[in-house]
């Protein structure tokens, strides 16, 4: 895919390189990329690793038992007829040591379809389209199930995001037909939707669900400066207690992370020197501010 604006972040205890190079192994069209030690956070020294799953980046980060994953954002990885073997085997190496939330087959919606979560706590959809591989666009659709207070929230927080970010439309909503209480038929079954070309998708769920959205999962935005991390700060953060080191929830309690895309830069060329004064400046901040970043990283 083109430039990825909006990154999925994972918030291991110690795993996150094992993690990344599990996933490598795994998925097709996938590669650890690099990684990086922060020194001397409240974690400890946190250690970051940049990943792709099926051609879509991650970031994941060993920063202690703090934070836990759980399935109220999981990634739908979408596979063809012809790739079905290949996925049926994916399916049994995720599924084994994790849980498995709907079993993997036939169903009124997919020709194949099962719901894991890995044993590293990352949940994983896995759908059969009925496109030929080089046609499908979307291959890792991060996915957001709206439960317990954020019940009926899905539509509202589709229209929400897709008012903060630009190049957003909708792919298509579906509700739930009459006869699955207590899901209603106001609520979305399934819909589909673009954030910066980025495909995302949403459904409710009237079940009892033990979880909500955490720092577990988060969304990382790339920022190209200071201008725009003053934009997207505004439009979503909602928890004021919650604003740490570029870190704010939204009013759905969805965790972002506003960043300058040239921590990016910073994180892959940085000498251990810079990575410090870069991490002592951060740890200070709640709203990033660039030109501090930068002053850090240059020294003294």
């Amino acid at each position: 895919m083109s430039y990825q604006k909006i990154v999925p972040h994972l918030w291991f205890d110690t795993e996150a390189m094992e993690a990344a190079e599990f996933y490598a192994d795994l998925f097709p069209d996938s590669r650890v990329m690099y990684s990086n030690i922060f020194e001397q956070t409240p974690s400890g020294n946190a250690e970051q690793v940049d990943f792709e799953v099926m051609g879509y980046r991650f970031m994941g980060i060993s920063a202690g038992p703090y934070v836990t994953k759980n399935p109220s954002i999981s990634f739908m990885l979408v596979f063809s007829k012809d790739e079905q073997t290949e996925f049926q085997k994916i399916w049994e190496t995720l599924a084994e040591g994790g849980r498995t939330l709907m079993p993997f087959q036939k169903y009124d919606f997919s020709e194949m379809y099962g719901w894991a979560e890995d044993k590293y706590g990352v949940s994983w959809q896995m759908y059969r389209t009925e496109e030929p591989p080089g046609e499908i666009e979307n291959r890792v659709i991060p996915t957001m199930i709206f439960v317990n207070d954020n019940l009926g929230k899905a539509e509202e927080a589709m229209n929400f995001y897709m008012d903060i970010f630009s190049n957003s439309k909708t792919d298509g909503v579906y509700y739930y037909p009459g006869n699955m209480e207590p899901n209603l038929t106001d609520h979305i079954m399934h819909g589909q939707y673009e954030l910066e070309n980025q495909c995302f998708a949403l459904m409710d769920s009237a079940e009892k669900h033990e979880f909500d959205f955490s720092e577990g999962v988060s969304l990382m935005v790339k920022c190209e400066d200071q201008k725009e991390i003053d934009y997207y700060w505004d439009k979503l953060s909602h928890v004021p207690e919650s604003e740490q080191c570029g870190w704010l929830k939204d009013k759905y309690g969805v965790s972002w992370q506003i960043l300058p895309k040239v921590m990016d830069e910073m994180a892959e060329n940085g000498t251990p020197d810079q990575l410090r004064r870069v991490t002592a400046a951060f740890l200070k901040m709640k709203k990033f501010d660039v030109v501090e970043l930068e002053a850090a990283y240059e020294g003294p």
